[in-house]
């Protein structure tokens, strides 16, 4: 099944408070292998930006007052996504903000499948912080380049971090055969985890270590 990493910036946080969607970003995956289309665009919300979304995205009003209006758009991003799994970090907000968006062009809700990545974060990782920047820490992806936040470069990063997230390793691609691919149809695809069985002597040291440490780090 195709999927579709997604990620939206706004105006600010609340639907109810008239805030809108500034930009989308949507990187489609098939066998989550990115396919090469994206959706991306920038939005003209017809609303000032509150301060705090101005210092996350950093996308001000005259640059917006130049966008296309979501009405504009509407049409072609819902074809993109059409009979598409979304994956979302924290999805509520931003399916919230896109319905509203859908509304107000008189269209109908997404009914898509959805798989939140915060919330399979969540239970993975109970307790620990598991925003975008966070998760990215954890599995080692390179999110330097993260200076505000903008829908694409989220995308791409929530694409490595999903795949992480289910336990698979980046795609191993065979490359023995010269034959070209088409459409992804003919490739093949291996995923793996390596397992590392301990020695004798590592395993005798780790019950030394457990046995001499363990009831000391407990009671500090």
């Amino acid at each position: 099944m195709k999927e579709i990493v997604l990620d939206t910036e706004t105006t600010g946080i609340l639907v109810k408070e008239g805030h809108r969607i500034v930009e989308i970003g949507c990187i489609e995956l098939n066998n989550l292998i990115p396919t090469g289309k994206k959706f991306h665009c920038y939005l003209n919300p017809e609303r000032k930006v509150s301060e705090e979304a101005l210092k996350v995205h950093g996308y001000d009003d005259s640059f917006l007052s130049k966008q296309k209006k979501f009405n504009e758009i509407g049409d072609e991003f819902i074809k993109f996504i059409k009979d598409k799994r979304l994956i979302i970090h924290n999805a509520d907000f931003d399916l919230a903000h896109l319905n509203n968006e859908l509304k107000l062009f008189g269209k109908k809700q997404i009914e898509n499948e959805v798989i939140d990545t915060l919330v399979l974060a969540r239970d993975k990782f109970p307790g620990s912080q598991v925003s975008l920047d966070a998760l990215c820490k954890r599995f080692r992806i390179d999110n330097s380049k993260r200076v505000n936040h903008t829908a694409l470069l989220d995308c791409d990063l929530l694409t490595k971090v999903y795949i992480n997230l289910i336990d698979q390793k980046e795609p191993m691609l065979d490359l023995q055969s010269n034959d070209e691919i088409d459409d992804n149809e003919n490739l093949s695809i291996n995923y793996y985890k390596r397992i590392i069985t301990p020695t004798p002597d590592e395993l005798k040291n780790h019950k030394e270590y457990l046995k001499s440490n363990l009831k000391k780090n407990y009671f500090n």
